[in-house]
Protein backbone atom coordinates (compact mmCIF):
# COMPACT_ATOMS: atom_id res chain seq x y z
CA UNK A 1 0.00 0.00 0.00
CA UNK A 2 2.85 2.38 0.78
CA UNK A 3 4.33 1.77 -2.67
CA UNK A 4 1.05 2.73 -4.35
CA UNK A 5 0.88 6.00 -2.40
CA UNK A 6 4.48 6.85 -3.37
CA UNK A 7 3.79 6.02 -6.99
CA UNK A 8 0.66 8.28 -6.88
CA UNK A 9 2.86 11.12 -5.64
CA UNK A 10 5.40 10.62 -8.38
CA UNK A 11 2.75 10.62 -11.08
CA UNK A 12 0.97 13.54 -9.37
CA UNK A 13 -2.40 11.84 -9.53
CA UNK A 14 -4.87 13.65 -7.33
CA UNK A 15 -8.12 11.88 -6.40
CA UNK A 16 -11.30 13.75 -7.39
CA UNK A 17 -12.87 13.41 -3.97
CA UNK A 18 -11.70 12.00 -0.64
CA UNK A 19 -12.20 8.25 -0.37
CA UNK A 20 -14.67 6.84 2.10
CA UNK A 21 -13.50 3.97 4.28
CA UNK A 22 -15.84 1.00 4.44
CA UNK A 23 -16.01 -1.71 7.08
CA UNK A 24 -13.76 -4.74 6.77
CA UNK A 25 -15.14 -7.37 4.47
CA UNK A 26 -15.36 -10.94 5.68
CA UNK A 27 -13.24 -12.20 2.76
CA UNK A 28 -10.18 -10.01 3.12
CA UNK A 29 -8.41 -8.15 5.84
CA UNK A 30 -7.80 -5.09 3.62
CA UNK A 31 -9.87 -1.92 3.83
CA UNK A 32 -12.12 -1.21 0.86
CA UNK A 33 -12.20 2.28 -0.57
CA UNK A 34 -15.19 3.57 -2.45
CA UNK A 35 -15.75 6.89 -4.08
CA UNK A 36 -18.49 9.07 -2.61
CA UNK A 37 -21.78 8.97 -4.49
CA UNK A 38 -22.53 12.12 -6.46
CA UNK A 39 -25.57 13.03 -8.48
CA UNK A 40 -25.06 13.43 -12.19
CA UNK A 41 -26.23 16.82 -13.39
CA UNK A 42 -27.98 16.73 -16.75
CA UNK A 43 -28.68 19.97 -18.56
CA UNK A 44 -32.39 19.88 -19.36
CA UNK A 45 -34.59 22.41 -21.09
CA UNK A 46 -38.28 23.13 -20.53
CA UNK A 47 -40.82 22.57 -23.29
CA UNK A 48 -42.35 25.91 -24.31
CA UNK A 49 -45.83 24.38 -24.58
CA UNK A 50 -46.14 21.70 -21.89
CA UNK A 51 -43.36 22.92 -19.55
CA UNK A 52 -42.13 19.33 -19.14
CA UNK A 53 -38.38 18.65 -18.96
CA UNK A 54 -36.58 17.88 -22.22
CA UNK A 55 -33.57 15.63 -21.76
CA UNK A 56 -30.59 15.69 -24.15
CA UNK A 57 -31.30 13.93 -27.44
CA UNK A 58 -35.04 14.61 -27.31
CA UNK A 59 -37.31 17.30 -28.68
CA UNK A 60 -36.83 20.04 -31.23
CA UNK A 61 -35.39 23.52 -31.11
CA UNK A 62 -37.34 25.98 -33.21
CA UNK A 63 -36.07 29.51 -33.80
CA UNK A 64 -38.84 32.06 -34.20
CA UNK A 65 -38.72 34.89 -36.72
CA UNK A 66 -37.79 37.31 -33.98
CA UNK A 67 -34.79 35.10 -33.14
CA UNK A 68 -36.16 33.63 -29.91
CA UNK A 69 -35.30 29.93 -29.44
CA UNK A 70 -38.30 27.72 -28.60
CA UNK A 71 -37.68 24.26 -27.17
CA UNK A 72 -40.44 21.72 -27.85
CA UNK A 73 -40.34 18.30 -26.22
CA UNK A 74 -42.54 16.21 -28.52
CA UNK A 75 -43.94 16.27 -32.03
CA UNK A 76 -47.35 16.83 -30.42
CA UNK A 77 -46.07 20.00 -28.72
CA UNK A 78 -44.43 21.11 -31.99
CA UNK A 79 -47.66 20.55 -33.95
CA UNK A 80 -49.80 22.42 -31.42
CA UNK A 81 -47.32 25.32 -31.33
CA UNK A 82 -47.41 25.60 -35.15
CA UNK A 83 -51.22 25.65 -34.91
CA UNK A 84 -50.85 28.51 -32.39
CA UNK A 85 -52.80 26.68 -29.68
CA UNK A 86 -52.75 28.26 -26.24
CA UNK A 87 -51.17 26.03 -23.57
CA UNK A 88 -53.66 27.26 -20.94
CA UNK A 89 -56.52 25.69 -22.93
CA UNK A 90 -54.88 22.25 -23.15
CA UNK A 91 -55.74 20.18 -20.09
CA UNK A 92 -52.48 18.18 -20.01
CA UNK A 93 -50.14 21.20 -19.89
CA UNK A 94 -48.66 22.73 -16.76
CA UNK A 95 -50.10 26.14 -17.73
CA UNK A 96 -53.66 24.74 -17.56
CA UNK A 97 -52.92 23.00 -14.24
CA UNK A 98 -51.50 26.21 -12.79
CA UNK A 99 -54.51 28.21 -14.02
CA UNK A 100 -57.00 25.75 -12.48
CA UNK A 101 -55.02 25.32 -9.22
CA UNK A 102 -54.30 21.60 -9.68
CA UNK A 103 -51.57 19.79 -7.78
CA UNK A 104 -51.13 22.50 -5.16
CA UNK A 105 -51.15 21.13 -1.63
CA UNK A 106 -54.22 22.07 0.36
CA UNK A 107 -52.24 23.45 3.27
CA UNK A 108 -50.56 26.13 1.19
CA UNK A 109 -53.75 26.79 -0.79
CA UNK A 110 -55.93 27.68 2.19
CA UNK A 111 -55.19 31.06 3.67
CA UNK A 112 -56.49 32.04 7.05
CA UNK A 113 -59.04 34.79 6.74
CA UNK A 114 -59.22 37.38 9.46
CA UNK A 115 -62.56 37.94 11.08
CA UNK A 116 -63.57 41.56 11.03
CA UNK A 117 -64.26 42.97 14.45
CA UNK A 118 -67.51 44.88 14.78
CA UNK A 119 -66.98 48.36 16.13
CA UNK A 120 -69.94 50.10 17.72
CA UNK A 121 -70.15 53.76 16.75
CA UNK A 122 -72.47 56.54 17.74
CA UNK A 123 -75.18 57.49 15.27
CA UNK A 124 -76.32 61.06 14.66
CA UNK A 125 -78.95 61.89 17.28
CA UNK A 126 -78.07 59.09 19.72
CA UNK A 127 -74.91 58.47 21.72
CA UNK A 128 -73.02 55.19 22.06
CA UNK A 129 -74.13 54.80 25.69
CA UNK A 130 -77.79 55.11 24.69
CA UNK A 131 -77.31 52.49 21.96
CA UNK A 132 -75.77 50.08 24.46
CA UNK A 133 -78.62 50.69 26.94
CA UNK A 134 -81.21 49.92 24.23
CA UNK A 135 -79.38 46.73 23.27
CA UNK A 136 -79.35 45.62 26.92
CA UNK A 137 -83.13 46.17 27.31
CA UNK A 138 -85.44 43.18 27.24
CA UNK A 139 -87.37 42.61 24.00
CA UNK A 140 -90.78 42.73 25.79
CA UNK A 141 -89.99 46.21 27.08
CA UNK A 142 -89.00 47.36 23.58
CA UNK A 143 -92.15 45.93 21.96
CA UNK A 144 -94.28 47.68 24.61
CA UNK A 145 -92.51 50.98 23.84
CA UNK A 146 -93.03 50.48 20.10
CA UNK A 147 -96.75 49.76 20.57
CA UNK A 148 -97.14 52.86 22.75
CA UNK A 149 -95.42 55.01 20.10
CA UNK A 150 -97.67 53.59 17.34
CA UNK A 151 -100.81 54.30 19.38
CA UNK A 152 -99.66 57.87 19.93
CA UNK A 153 -99.06 58.39 16.20
CA UNK A 154 -102.48 56.95 15.35
CA UNK A 155 -104.22 59.18 17.87
CA UNK A 156 -102.44 62.23 16.40
CA UNK A 157 -103.60 61.27 12.90
CA UNK A 158 -107.21 60.86 13.98
CA UNK A 159 -107.22 64.24 15.74
CA UNK A 160 -105.67 65.85 12.67
CA UNK A 161 -108.37 64.35 10.42
CA UNK A 162 -111.19 65.54 12.67
CA UNK A 163 -109.79 69.06 12.84
CA UNK A 164 -109.05 69.33 9.11
CA UNK A 165 -112.42 67.85 8.05
CA UNK A 166 -114.36 70.72 9.61
CA UNK A 167 -112.22 73.52 8.24
CA UNK A 168 -111.77 72.16 4.72
CA UNK A 169 -115.48 71.51 4.01
CA UNK A 170 -115.93 74.65 1.84
CA UNK A 171 -112.51 74.71 0.15
CA UNK A 172 -111.72 72.20 -2.61
CA UNK A 173 -108.27 71.55 -3.93
CA UNK A 174 -107.78 72.22 -7.63
CA UNK A 175 -106.63 69.18 -9.59
CA UNK A 176 -103.11 69.62 -10.89
CA UNK A 177 -102.27 67.47 -13.92
CA UNK A 178 -99.25 65.22 -13.63
CA UNK A 179 -96.25 65.82 -15.87
CA UNK A 180 -96.84 63.51 -18.79
CA UNK A 181 -94.05 62.90 -21.27
CA UNK A 182 -94.89 63.97 -24.74
CA UNK A 183 -94.16 61.53 -27.55
CA UNK A 184 -90.77 62.48 -28.97
CA UNK A 185 -89.03 61.50 -32.16
CA UNK A 186 -89.30 57.89 -33.18
CA UNK A 187 -92.20 56.99 -30.89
Amino acid sequence: RVENVERDRTLKLVPLAPFRVCAFSSFSSRKKYTRPTTKMVIATELCALSEYRIYPGNGKLMIRRDGKPVFLGTSKAFSLTIQRKKPAKLVWTQAWRRLHKKGITETSLKKRSRRTNKVARAVVGISLDDIRKKAAQKPEFRTAQRDAALKEVKSRKTTAKKGSGKASGAVFKAKIPKNVRSAGKGR
